[in-house]
């Protein structure tokens, strides 16, 4: 059986500030690399095989505290970058709403096409899920450090989810993860959503 662990990053100074970071490469602050740590304390308790992440540096530094304690090499991945949010990168949510309503107005709606730059759900989706499914041929317990968006649909995206239907997920907490288990007989389960230390 193989199984993946597919984990957000620490918290950042555009996290702390409400900042759409898209692919924007903002570090991890000094409370995400706390949460790193602690996350990895856990996390190394399931004894990964392999350590994939995305290249964005508070995906990849959030791996490091997980490679430092297993002494495995972390594989990069541009696939698992966050969605690219075009033109709204660096903005606050309500200066989005100010500035560009229609689009917001599409965003809050679930709307596949935004516009603005931001890339679509569906193409979000099937990047993200192709890396995970790529990383789990990797054998073992595989964790994947990405981010909230991507992870949310990349796993509704390999569970063959409707886009309403992953909707329905609440976005994955700074440091927290979710398991997948995958088996020829069953394929795909979630076995945990949101998993973590909640500090």
């Amino acid at each position: 059986m193989t199984r993946l662990i597919v984990w957000r990053h620490g918290n950042t100074d555009w996290n702390a500030g409400s900042r759409v970071q898209g692919q924007t490469d903002i570090p991890l602050n000094d409370r995400g690399r706390d949460q790193a740590d602690a996350a990895a304390e856990l996390l190394v308790r399931l004894a990964p095989a392999a350590i994939v992440a995305s290249d964005l540096s508070r995906a990849f530094d959030t791996a490091t505290a997980l490679a430092t304690r297993t002494g495995l090499t972390i594989r990069p991945d541009q696939r698992l970058r966050e969605r690219y949010f075009g033109e709204w990168q660096g903005l606050t949510m309500a200066e989005i709403s100010t500035s560009r309503p229609d689009e917001h107005a599409r965003w809050t709606a679930g709307a596949d096409v935004v516009g603005g730059g931001v890339e679509t759900l569906d193409d979000l989706g099937k990047r993200v899920s192709d890396a995970l499914q790529d990383a789990s041929r990797l054998g073992g317990t595989v964790v994947v450090a990405t981010h909230g968006g991507a992870a949310r649909q990349g796993i509704g995206h390999l569970l063959g989810w409707r886009r309403e239907e992953m909707r329905t997920l609440r976005g994955l907490a700074n440091c927290h993860w979710a398991e997948l288990n995958h088996d020829e007989s069953r394929g795909w389960k979630l076995t945990s959503y949101n998993a973590g230390v909640f500090a």
